[in-house]
């Protein structure tokens, strides 16, 4: 017997059943998030060093990549602050955040606002509190110098970052929790951002030493030109004790918002 072949088989070849509605498609690598490098755990606790700071025992070099607010520059409004702290090798040691709770005083006092910032290690835990009163913004009397608090942990001050009255240079004294001087910094007579780094002298007390330096990196036209996201670098002394290194930490947030957290879509640049 002849085989004979259906219509409907000949116009509609066979084909593999389509896969179960609920099965989702495997990610490729490339598609995939990638996760932060993240600095190895430091070891035990050591005596004289605030819990989670053991990091900066081990390191020289610090960087801080400030996250880029993409509604900040929609809209225009004043966010909080989202950074990023690594070491030398790009492997992430902290991150910090801007206490969001005080909305209106972002707007109404801009880059002058007092401010809380909160920096935790890579498992959640607060082992930095950064704080800035609100003050005038002229630096012409002594009444109106900046200066922020550095706690570690939260509520147990460590010591400030003080801004000292120069007719034109940005200079700050770095102090333990006793006002006693420990370092110096002194920054250039024009913050210009122009295409170039601007650096901040660390320096010993009686000015003579070269200690370190806070350097403000150059990001490029258009991160510069649209929008307030900086990126800071730290270096010092690897042996410099662990206390002073939190407080140099902390002067890069005060120069930050002092001298480079302007809103680029009001031109206050």
């Amino acid at each position: 017997m002849q085989n004979v072949v259906h219509p409907f088989n000949s116009a509609f070849p066979h084909h593999d059943p389509p896969p179960p509605y609920n099965t989702i498609p495997s990610a490729s690598p490339a598609q995939m998030p990638t996760a932060p490098t993240l600095m190895p755990a430091p070891g035990p606790p050591m005596a004289g060093c605030p819990p989670g700071l053991e990091y900066l025992t081990q390191i020289d070099q610090i960087l801080i990549q400030q996250k880029v607010n993409y509604a900040e520059m929609v809209i225009g409004w004043e966010m909080s602050n989202h950074y990023v702290i690594k070491n030398s090798l790009g492997q992430q040691m902290f991150t910090a955040r801007e206490d969001d709770s005080n909305f209106i005083a972002m707007q109404l006092y801009g880059p002058l606002r007092p401010f809380d910032i909160h920096i935790h290690d890579n498992f959640g835990h607060e082992i930095l509190t950064i704080t800035r009163p609100v003050r005038c913004g002229s630096c012409c009397f002594p009444c109106c110098l900046q200066e922020v608090e550095i706690q570690s942990p939260p509520g147990f001050p460590i010591g400030y970052v003080v801004q000292t009255w120069h007719p034109f240079l940005p200079k700050f004294e770095v102090l333990d929790v006793t006002r006693r001087a420990q370092l110096k910094i002194k920054g250039p007579f024009c913050d210009c951002k122009c295409c170039s780094d601007v650096v901040f002298e660390i320096l010993s007390v009686d000015e003579r030493d070269l200690v370190g330096q806070i350097s403000k990196q150059w990001g490029g036209f258009l991160l510069e030109g649209f929008t307030d996201a900086d990126n800071f670098g730290i270096s010092f002394p690897k042996d410099l004790d662990v206390k002073v290194k939190a407080l140099l930490l902390g002067a890069v947030f005060l120069l930050d918002f002092m001298y480079f957290e302007t809103n680029k879509n009001n031109n206050n640049n």
